[in-house]
């Protein structure tokens, strides 16, 4: 359960795909989560079965894939308990054959990358101890290098994985966007978020309590706005922010809405 005592939290994710059944078969049958159905087109994904809500799901049948140049989702980020809980689920991966697009170490985390079978990128990652985050010059450092497989897999040798354990969450959420400096004014000025790291050519990152980043914002291969005809992508993101006066409902400039609480 999400504490009071931090000023934002990510709940979970709204994301529209093209079927369900299609859906369910990934993310129950490959990454293991608890599916819940919903009202009528809809299901509900849980890391546990009586766990809270991590992502839910909403079908549109026949709705294409989101076009890669344009703003909107760059991947919704599964945040796991430990090592030894990315390790499984590396493995498991591996046995079911689904693709792996990616695997790096950020300095701030381990991380593996995919796509859920409406093309919506997905990262599964694991945070490195707070104080073996990189800093230069008194400011967060992080890289992209080659991930250790060989020294992630030593965390659980063997073993095999019953998908994504109980106590994973959304960790972040990373969005193409088409101007950096209004996503800066929106996320920074609006949400009251604070840039964590400016050096990564072409993005920002943005976060509260001291963590790396709750938001990533990049430009990309970015050369059109959010798509005005329907396609699957991100709906909304919920979050909590304590010090809200009132629920409300927030857009970024190129419409990536965050539908903020100030209480569960």
């Amino acid at each position: 359960m999400p504490s009071t005592d931090f000023r934002f939290t990510l709940l979970g994710a709204r994301l529209r795909v093209a079927s369900l059944r299609r859906s369910q078969g990934f993310y129950a049958g490959v990454l293991g989560l608890h599916v819940e159905p919903g009202k009528s087109g809809t299901l509900a994904l849980r890391a546990a079965a009586n766990g809270p809500g991590l992502l839910t799901l909403v079908e549109s049948p026949g709705v294409p894939a989101a076009p890669e140049d344009a703003a909107g989702l760059f991947h919704l980020a599964l945040l796991v308990p430990d090592r030894r809980s990315l390790a499984l689920i590396l493995r498991r991966l591996a046995e079911t054959g689904w693709p792996i697009e990616g695997l790096s170490d950020h300095g701030v985390s381990e991380a593996i990358y995919l796509s859920d079978p409406d093309g919506n990128g997905l990262e599964i990652y694991a945070d490195w101890p707070r104080v073996q985050w990189p800093q230069q010059d008194g400011k967060l450092a992080m890289f992209t290098r080659h991930l250790d497989v060989d020294r992630l897999l030593a965390e659980a040798p063997g073993k095999t994985s019953a998908g994504l354990p109980p106590g994973t969450r959304l960790g972040h959420v990373h969005l193409r966007v088409t101007n950096l400096a209004e996503a800066e004014r929106f996320y920074a000025g609006e949400l009251g978020l604070d840039v964590t790291v400016r050096e990564y050519p072409g993005a920002l990152f943005f976060a509260a309590d001291g963590y790396h980043h709750h938001i990533g914002a990049n430009t990309w291969h970015v050369r059109a706005g959010r798509p005005s005809t329907p396609h699957a992508g991100l709906i909304a993101v919920q979050a909590l922010v304590p010090g809200l006066a009132a629920p409300r409902t927030a857009s970024d400039p190129d419409g990536n809405t965050f539908e903020l609480r100030n209480q569960l």
